[in-house]
């Protein structure tokens, strides 16, 4: 349920390689970033516009339509590609006979709101814990590392479940899902902003804060937070896919929103017993799945390049030998017509020019 953690000691880059502006230009100027972007957007505004988009079609995600399903065929939507029509855009539910369009677009904003909520509470928890083991006593330090160590190594999907489960069924379930994700997700960034702080720490203007006086909040706010803006941003833009994709699982096992609220992995929990029948239904929230997913996925990959300086100078020192190599045959030798300058001939050592030279 969560990426892969950063090894015990290792901390990304403290300072992004470039200004805010520089890298907000070199995102735009890469065509999937700038495709990944709008869909992001495309979908955000689904979800913020969802109940005007379902009121422009005419439906809502709740109302069943006994009326257009088979019963003779178990439930099955009458008409080609699940019940299309004028009314119902995208079909309907078999079984229920629910509006899928209206369903889909309001499971995008439970899909959504979760995973970015699920997002911002890891991160909260990861840089306050994170900064209390790395700016703490020993004892403080310790006590939160094996904390951070005990979460890296539960299975984070089976105690969602068991907490999903025992929790009455009247608390609002996407509050729930955002709570379960984010309080078993918080580890990795712990981890992360403890390693970044205990290296930091060293730093001559950190010391000189310290010397000054400054309180550790004081530290941690006015001296270490700028620095652990790039680190953090990053694994949050790597944590997103990863949450939506939980949000998903655990609605798909039955145990996160439950019906009448629309969710993808519910749709997905439903569409099972109707591949056969009905194989829209299942291929429509799964393409947004995939979509959603690929999209944050390819979004947070680019920021992680242009945020580390270590990723991207990796990648210039990369482009750099594939360019210097492109001249050069196996052998090591300028291949004609490669461009390449012809190397210097020896010229006559200074020795040689000082006895030719006349007296």
């Amino acid at each position: 349920m969560a990426p892969q953690e950063p090894r015990a000691g290792e901390a990304l880059a403290a300072s992004p390689a470039a200004g805010g502006r520089t890298v907000w230009r070199r995102l735009l100027a890469r065509r999937a970033v700038l495709a990944a972007g709008l869909v992001i957007v495309l979908l955000a505004l689904i979800a913020a516009a969802a109940p005007l988009l379902s009121a422009l079609e005419g439906q809502d995600p709740t109302s069943y339509h006994n009326d257009l399903l088979d019963s003779a065929a178990g439930g099955v939507p009458t008409g080609s590609f699940g019940g299309v029509s004028a009314e119902h855009w995208l079909g309907v539910e078999p079984g229920t006979g629910r509006d899928v369009f209206a369903r889909l677009v309001h499971g995008a904003r439970i899909s959504l709101l979760v995973a970015v909520g699920a997002t911002l509470v890891q991160v909260a928890i990861g840089v306050l814990l994170g900064l209390a083991a790395g700016l703490g006593s020993r004892l403080l330090d310790q006590l939160i590392g094996n904390t951070t160590e005990v979460m890296l190594a539960l299975p984070s999907l089976v105690f969602a479940i068991s907490l999903m489960a025992v929790v009455p069924s009247d608390f609002p379930r996407p509050l729930l899902l955002t709570l379960v994700i984010g309080l078993l997700g918080w580890a990795g960034t712990a981890r992360l902003v403890r390693a970044q702080t205990l290296s930091l720490r060293q730093l001559d203007y950190v010391a000189a804060a310290r010397l000054a006086g400054a309180t550790r909040w004081r530290i941690a706010r006015r001296e270490l937070l700028p620095s652990l803006a790039a680190p953090v941003i990053t694994y949050a833009a790597v944590l997103l896919p990863s949450n939506v994709i939980s949000e998903a699982g655990l609605s798909f096992l039955g145990v996160g929103v439950k019906p009448p609220t629309s969710s993808w992995g519910q749709m997905l929990s439903g569409a099972t017993t109707w591949f056969r029948a009905d194989p829209t239904y299942v291929l429509l929230p799964s393409a947004l799945l995939f979509a959603t997913v690929l999209a944050f996925t390819v979004l947070g990959d680019a920021v992680r390049t242009e945020l580390d300086p270590r990723a991207a100078s990796r990648l210039r020192v990369g482009t750099a030998r594939g360019a210097g190599s492109s001249g050069t045959d196996a052998s090591g030798t300028a291949s004609p017509g490669s461009g390449s300058p012809e190397p210097a001939r020896p010229g006559p050592s200074a020795a040689t020019a000082a006895e030719e030279a006349p007296a």
